[in-house]
């Protein structure tokens, strides 16, 4: 039996018009009717599958036309399977799916099987990565090894459009291979998002990079989202101590957003798509620029750290610290190797003058340190050019925020007490400008944490002028006194204000139970304003035992708390206990000061 030419064509024309249906026509499907023309799709397809599967029962057949029926109908049961999971019939789907695999599984490696084969284990992986991510990637790892011995062999897939042709021995090679790649490239995405699932972000990461890797060797990517999920990425590189792979992956963000920015300023026409595209590349580009703030915070955050743990040995842990993800221990299987861990880089991509203008080693010395700061202080401005206090607020007090913890980090390295004074000093401005100009009501959380970061940052240079104070022999002036009750006064206000946020709007009282999310940083802004009434320095007996009285107030509070919340006392271990031994003790000062 032969299969007639104007059979093949049906079967062709029936094809293309599923394809329009899945890829064009459901774009405008209505909103009461998002699958219209999937469904629509999902009959010819049923039909497709009748006349398939009776041509197929036909009796001899030619050992080529069977096997091309035989591929035309594992398309069939395949977009049937992908049809059924994304209109929510997983069980069909799965069902379609396991018809497809019957059909093809003998057939797999051959070019005609093999972009079908690909897709199928791909949408398995799909299916399964939810209820079943072990089960998913088993599937996606078949995808990924068939992928690599199919590359293994000296011959061109087939596209499963050429399936229908009625001769595809003239096939598009270009398409049959770019389609591979693509699948190929979808594998290593799912296989990211699963291994995310399994919380195995290393591996995930590893997967993510190879999925960028794999679109820009392909040109087939959107710049923007290119550049944000590299810049992402990177994110987590920097967690890991991992700043060569951090740096490189901020630095592919930016060049890749550049090379938009060009290719925009080429084709330059005032027209709402052109302002539209050009609105996205500044919100981006602004985002991608915050990414390299915090890869400026973290930088000095882990090597500040990494100091600090330092010992007289030298190769402790924590010092012999690789800034390097090669170096990191990962058992990996499968077709990943060591080689893959130690060329986490994109190549193709001309990034060197990018990557030095910041390093990506751990900092020892302040101006080392500083040339971070600076950079890192560019970047910051740079996101505040689109992030302004009036136009995206949260945005832009977030990256104040930032900006105060990068001063922060950079004191460490700063051995001048006057020079960490003037550092402390340039935070309480940034931060103090945010309370005068947000609405604290609308911005509360916000408030809050500028306020506690506020009384923190004046106890700091509180520390430092207590610490000058020690070190003078001659005896103190009043008007150094009085500015370091002045820093005391400034503490204690913002503790306030952050304490009374929580009162409530109408009775002013505080509730009995703090919410245990800020039931910490409560606690402790109690105990450091207990702390800061009893740093007072005065000579009047008077106002010595009103700030005593407060002092044991703040600290009869907090002891009283935790004896009544006996859990909050976890939170502040430290704190708590100096507060039972404080609730004693001041009260005899009280007493001897009201007798003297």
């Amino acid at each position: 039996m032969t299969v007639t030419k104007e059979t093949f064509v049906q079967l062709e024309e029936k094809y293309a018009k599923v394809i329009k249906l899945l890829e064009e026509d459901s774009k405008f499907d209505p909103e009461t009717e998002p699958y219209l023309s999937k469904y629509s799709a999902r009959q010819i397809l049923i039909g497709m599958k009748a006349q398939i599967e009776n041509l197929l029962r036909g009796q001899g057949l030619e050992e080529s036309c069977q096997k091309k029926l035989n591929a035309m109908l594992g398309t069939v049961y395949l977009y049937l399977g992908m049809i059924s999971v994304e209109t929510g019939e997983v069980s069909n789907g799965k069902s379609h799916l396991e018809k497809c695999k019957e059909i093809i599984e003998k057939f797999q490696m051959e070019p005609d099987f093999i972009l079908i084969a690909l897709n199928m284990y791909n949408q398995f992986g799909i299916m399964l990565s939810v209820t079943e991510p072990e089960s998913s990637k088993l599937y996606l790892d078949i995808a990924e090894n068939l992928y690599a011995d199919f590359k293994s062999k000296d011959v061109n897939p087939i596209d499963i459009s050429d399936l229908f042709q009625l001769n595809n021995k003239s096939h598009d090679v270009e398409i049959g291979l770019k389609n591979l790649e693509k699948i190929h490239t979808l594998t290593l995405y799912y296989l990211a998002q699963i291994f995310g699932a399994m919380q195995d972000a290393l591996k995930s990461s590893v997967y993510c990079h190879l999925t960028l890797k794999k679109q820009l060797e392909m040109s087939d990517y959107d710049p923007i989202d290119w550049a944000l999920n590299a810049a992402t990425l990177s994110q987590f590189f920097m967690e890991k101590n991992c700043f060569k792979q951090a740096r490189h992956h901020l630095a592919a963000s930016l060049f890749i957003l550049d090379e938009h920015k060009k290719q925009l300023d080429f084709n330059k026409e005032e027209t709402e798509a052109y302002n539209a595209q050009l609105e996205t590349y500044n919100h981006r580009s602004a985002d991608v620029a915050r990414c390299w703030l915090k890869y400026g915070i973290m930088l000095l955050s882990k090597s500040k750290e990494r100091l600090l743990n330092h010992t007289d040995d030298a190769d402790t842990e924590h010092c012999s610290l690789s800034t390097n993800f090669s170096d990191l221990n990962i058992n990996f299987e499968g077709n990943l190797s060591k080689y893959d861990l130690k060329n986490l880089i994109f190549s193709d991509l001309n990034i060197g003058s990018y990557e030095q203008e910041i390093t990506d080693q751990f900092i020892l010395v302040l101006p080392d340190a500083k040339k971070v700061f600076l950079h890192s202080q560019m970047w910051a401005n740079k996101a505040q050019e689109y992030y302004t206090l009036e136009t995206l607020a949260s945005d832009f007090i977030e990256i104040v925020l930032d900006q105060t913890q990068l001063y922060y980090n950079l004191i460490f390295f700063e051995d001048d007490p006057e020079n960490q004074a003037k550092l402390h000093k340039r935070r309480i401005k940034l931060l103090e400008n945010i309370i005068a100009n947000v609405n604290s009501q609308y911005y509360l959380q916000y408030c809050r944490q500028v306020w506690f970061e506020l009384a923190r940052t004046y106890a700091d240079i509180l520390d430092i002028k207590y610490d000058k104070l020690r070190d003078t022999k001659s005896r103190p002036t009043p008007h150094s006194l009085a500015k370091i009750n002045h820093l005391i006064d400034n503490g204690i206000t913002h503790y306030t204000n952050f304490i009374n946020s929580f009162k409530d709007k109408v009775t002013e009282v505080l509730p009995e139970k703090i919410p245990e999310d800020v039931e910490r940083p409560f606690l402790q802004a109690y105990f450091h304003k207990a702390a800061l009434y009893g740093r007072y320095v005065s000579l009047d007996k008077e106002v010595q035992l009103k700030n005593t009285e407060l002092s044991l107030a703040c600290y009869k509070y907090v002891n009283d708390y935790c004896e009544k919340y006996k859990k909050s006392k976890e939170l502040i271990p430290m704190e708590s206990g100096i507060c039972k031994e404080m609730v004693t003790l001041l009260p005899v000062k009280i007493l001897k000061l009201k007798n003297s």
